[in-house]
């Protein structure tokens, strides 16, 4: 006869992140949460015990990516009854969506403002119904909530939270609260235990990092920051984004251009090139000003890669203010750009403005757009042809195992051989083909840079 017997099984977790680096250094805090409270990571969606999504709100294809996945996880959590679906990030902040999840099985829909309630969240979750835990507005920032990155030479570091541009066209500040700037020594802490643990590369993130330091009862600004985190023993490269171009300032040029472990490349999203269109954005600058700051970066910042976001068939855009978006997309010549098509957002100012362009005719002026910009990029990637650059291994490739990946300082991917051992240092690559949107290298003997 046998004895009661009860085997307790450890939970497990799996996490589905859509959207920006925002969102993928949260996901990392929420895996975190999850492992401290006895989760392990499941290796699919049909052994997890509990699915997070953690959503994007930005445009609504990707809330139909969301939908469309949780079609497929309820089908699944109808043979596992154990299992609870949670749903957090922008969407989750949106009162029009939280009817359509509690159709689909969702459980718990928490915030972008409250991800560290999560744990007693879920065990408040599953017995009636959906349960809704989400902050209409943003409280202080938490600090030293535990994380669990991906194993790399490279790690994201939030240096503040949410925005106050209002963008007629975005919904950030709406989901992700007004600005909140992190203490310098609690940014400082993160990355000094980032780099104990083999960290060689941070990316400082913010909706407007140039925006870093307002309301903090430091006296600091963005530059500042930047000036000391250059001083971190065993950090190699800072990067950072987004620059919002109106707060570009020359005290940050001159830091950039300046300090011997930030890089030399510069997201700066212009947007649009016409005048009337960057007003009805409210993006608070002309193409004129915008040509202005690029010419002040290329000189205060010797070899410096600008590049950009736009935004095609804004409401409103006629041809003539498209011409003068590929004019100023040949005047500055960015290195690279992300492109979209304009997606109505409710919620947004632009959602009720008139003159909403034919999904015909935005493709086509993208599809102009892509044409110009991605021959501009080649030429530049081809101007590297059998030059040495710096480049900072980063491991095998996702697309060809057999070689190895790395960025140069202006965030070029760079592809070749080399030995594993070379992850995290870095080593100068010879340049033997250019593509449009990568580089193949080979990596000349003795040539380690440590």
């Amino acid at each position: 006869m046998m004895t009661g017997i009860v085997r307790v099984e450890t939970p497990t977790y799996i996490i589905l992140t859509y959207g920006c680096q925002m969102n993928e250094r949260d996901s990392e805090i929420i895996a975190g949460l999850l492992e401290e409270s006895g989760y392990h990571e499941a290796s699919s969606l049909e052994e997890a015990d509990l699915v997070v999504l953690n959503t994007c709100g930005v445009r609504h294809t990707a809330e139909n990516k969301v939908f469309g996945k949780l079609g497929q996880i309820k089908v699944i959590k109808s043979k596992n009854p154990r299992m609870k679906v949670a749903l957090g990030g922008c969407m989750a902040q949106l009162p029009e969506v939280r009817g359509r999840l509690r159709k689909l099985g969702v459980d718990l829909i928490f915030g972008t403002h409250n991800i560290h309630e999560l744990p007693s969240l879920l065990e408040k979750s599953g017995t009636k119904g959906t349960l809704v835990g989400v902050w209409d507005k943003p409280g202080e920032v938490v600090e030293n909530l535990p994380d669990r990155r991906a194993p790399g030479v490279s790690s994201f570091v939030n240096i503040m939270y949410g925005c106050n541009n209002y963008c007629s066209y975005c919904i950030v500040p709406y989901v992700r609260g007004n600005e909140r700037s992190r203490a310098s020594e609690d940014i400082l802490a993160e990355i000094r235990r980032l780099v104990e643990e083999g960290v060689r590369e941070v990316t400082l993130l913010g909706q407007n990092v140039n925006s870093y330091g307002r309301g903090l009862a430091e006296e600091i600004d963005f530059a500042d920051l930047l000036t000391m985190v250059n001083r971190i023993d065993g950090l190699y490269r800072i990067r950072f984004m987004t620059s919002h171009p109106r707060d570009i300032t020359p005290k940050l040029i001159n830091a950039v251009g300046s300090l011997e472990r930030v890089c030399e490349h510069v997201h700066a999203p212009v947007q649009a090139g016409s005048n009337k269109i960057l007003q009805l954005m409210n993006r608070g600058y002309s193409a004129e000003q915008y040509i202005e700051l690029t010419e002040a970066m290329r000189a205060g910042i010797p070899g410096v890669a600008i590049t950009s976001d736009f935004i095609v068939g804004f409401p409103g855009e006629e041809e003539e203010d498209f011409a003068q978006t590929m004019e100023v997309v040949k005047k500055v010549e960015f290195d690279a750009a992300f492109t979209f098509i304009y997606s109505q957002r409710t919620g947004t100012k632009a959602f009720t403005m008139e003159n909403q362009l034919s999904r015909t005719v935005k493709t086509e002026r993208l599809i102009r757009l892509n044409e110009v910009q991605y021959k501009l990029a080649l030429e530049k990637n081809r101007r590297l042809e059998s030059k040495v650059v710096e480049v900072l291994v980063e491991g095998p490739s996702k697309t060809n195992p057999a070689k190895m990946t790395g960025r140069t300082r202006c965030n070029r991917l760079v592809m070749f051989e080399a030995p594993s051992s070379e992850v995290g240092k870095l080593i100068h690559v010879h340049i033997d083909e250019a593509k449009t949107f990568n580089l193949l290298g080979s990596v000349p003997e003795g040539n380690n840079l440590q």
